[in-house]
């Protein structure tokens, strides 16, 4: 498989999972998927801005995240998140600090 394929088919394949995660299951809160895979949205638009820095597109947190829910992140948690109890934040506590680690949220 040529370079180009393949880059074709790896984005596809996060637009699959970005249609999947805000389309057919916005009702999995981003607490659960962090603390049952060690990611979330808010990852995978973190991973769309650095990829973009690196490439030497300037883009902030909010401007990833804007791109990534397709509205201000803020105006999405008002509509779709709901209040963890908690344990599932004490989790997202250790999860958080396994697998993103400090000052990247």
């Amino acid at each position: 498989m040529d370079d180009k394929t393949r880059t074709e088919i790896e984005a596809a394949a996060f637009r699959a999972l970005r249609h999947h995660l805000m389309e057919k299951r916005a009702d999995v809160q981003n607490i659960d998927l962090m603390n049952l895979a060690g990611f979330c949205r808010n990852c995978l638009a973190r991973w769309y801005q650095e990829a973009a820095n690196e490439r030497g597109v300037e883009m902030s947190k909010d401007e990833a995240r804007e791109i990534y829910y397709g509205m201000p992140y803020d105006a999405w948690k008002a509509q779709m998140q709901t209040e963890a109890d908690d344990a599932k934040k004490a989790a997202f506590e250790v999860a958080f600090r396994e697998n993103v680690g400090p000052g990247k949220g």
